[in-house]
């Protein structure tokens, strides 16, 4: 063939292929779940960064199911939202800090509140793709270790200053620095779009759902006394790991109450009329890390563990809170499981009555109230309140934002390994950004 001649492609009739049948999707298996307690920001934790948390976390999974041997672990999926340009890393720095086999590949995930399970959903995914057999996902975060930015007039002025070609222009830049320019930039729990605190959209949702200040009083109440009975009955003895002098959640007040958490003054919405969110219905600022240990069914059967749950099903949706919140909408900033959870459930051919538990992630009491709402007025029914976070949730545990998905998980595949029979649960997760990740679980 001379070089001017076009290449020609061999054609072949399609029928001399013979392709393998398709992949099929392998069953993932939840085999356990291992936290530290949560503890309230600059407090037990103060000084703790992310890496020593969730290596506290990672270190407790791999005591309990052996972990410590090369190549058990396929691969390892953490994030956290609050991180020091040193965390860049995280999973991979925490795996070489950690028991586990320094050659266990990890990498880092961000997606706000649903960071943690994000992260078992991407596990998840290899597994059931058969591309590994297990993996380790969850998160870790610090409210009291968040990091402080350079003011940014004194950045550009120190950028400056390094372009420069000569000492004199660099003295030149620096000349320029002021008292003011000093001062750092402090992390703002704040949407950039809007300003607004997840605090202050939530009111807005509140209001716009009609939720009362008693309602949401009850469910705060609730929450902390059935995190209560749960340590009290042992049922964290293999979820919890103690760090730092704790060895449970710092933020559960066993003796909580609605006539109690009544007396507090509003902190969220306060210029409105109204107001109903306090500091006892909404999630306080919490450190704290969790990690799943997610597994093909083969693995686990190889090593004699019994799978808690598998995770069968899972949704993100986002919402267009920018308009539909500030505007005093239905579509609040923290409100796209009102609609991830519907086309999740569509798609699954389920319904609300077909769960046996339901756990929704509490940022504030008035959010799980507003979504309880929307869900209903979708069609979807009332959520009996006998089925609902039965053993606590984040207005008692407190929320380090990437741990709660890992949470929420563990605990919820332990609830249904108790049942019985057959049992199923699904998990509600809202997240900054106006943005939410459901999932379904289930028990064999």
């Amino acid at each position: 063939m001379s070089a001017s001649e076009p290449t020609r492609l061999k054609l072949v009739e399609a029928s001399s292929f013979s392709p393998s049948e398709p992949p099929r999707a392998r069953r993932v298996a939840i085999v356990g779940g291992t936290r530290i307690p949560f503890a309230r920001s600059d407090g037990p934790y103060a000084t703790a960064s992310n890496q020593e948390m969730l290596t506290a976390a990672v270190n407790g999974l791999a005591i309990r199911y052996g972990l410590d041997v090369p190549g058990v672990v396929g691969e390892v999926v953490t994030g956290a939202v609050l991180k020091h340009s040193r965390d860049f890393n995280l999973a991979r720095e925490t795996v070489l800090g950690s028991k586990l086999d320094a050659r266990t590949p990890a990498y880092d995930i961000q997606q706000a509140c649903g960071t943690g399970l994000q992260a078992v959903i991407a596990a998840a995914n290899k597994i059931a793709l058969g591309q590994t057999d297990s993996a380790i996902a969850g998160g870790a975060d610090t409210a009291s270790d968040a990091p402080l930015g350079v003011n940014d007039r004194l950045r550009r002025i120190l950028l400056e200053a390094r372009r420069a070609k000569s000492a004199g222009a660099r003295l030149k830049a620096l000349a320029k620095i002021r008292p003011g320019h000093l001062v750092p930039d402090i992390p703002r729990n704040a949407e950039p779009r809007t300003g607004l605190s997840m605090g202050e959209h939530a009111a807005v949702t509140a209001r716009a759902w009609d939720v009362s200040r008693e309602a949401q009083d009850a469910l705060a109440a609730t929450s902390h006394q059935r995190l209560a009975a749960a340590y009290d009955r042992g049922f964290f003895r293999d979820l919890v790991v103690p760090f730092r002098g704790l060895d449970r959640d710092q933020n559960l007040r066993p003796d909580s109450t609605a006539e109690k958490l009544a007396a507090l003054r509003p902190v969220f919405g306060a210029d409105g009329p109204d107001p109903t969110m306090t500091a006892g219905n909404s999630t306080p600022l919490t450190d704290g890390a969790a990690v799943v240990l997610l597994a093909s069914e083969e693995w686990a059967e190889a090593r004699g563990l019994e799978p808690l749950a598998y995770l069968t099903a899972y949704e993100t949706a986002a919402v267009d809170f920018v308009r539909g919140d500030v505007a005093g909408g239905e579509d609040g900033l923290l409100m796209a499981p009102a609609h991830a959870v519907p086309r999740m459930l569509e798609r699954t051919g389920l319904a609300l009555d077909d769960f046996d538990l339901i756990e929704v992630h509490e940022a504030f009491a008035s959010q799980v109230l507003a979504t309880l709402a929307a869900w209903e007025k979708r069609g979807l029914g009332p959520v009996d309140r006998d089925r609902l976070n039965v053993a606590g949730s984040s207005l008692a545990t407190g929320h380090p934002f990437a741990a709660t998905g890992a949470r929420i998980v563990a605990t919820l595949a332990k609830l249904l390994s108790e049942q019985s029979g057959p049992a199923r649960g699904l998990i509600s997760i809202c997240a900054a950004g106006g943005q939410g990740v459901t999932a379904v679980l289930e028990r064999s």
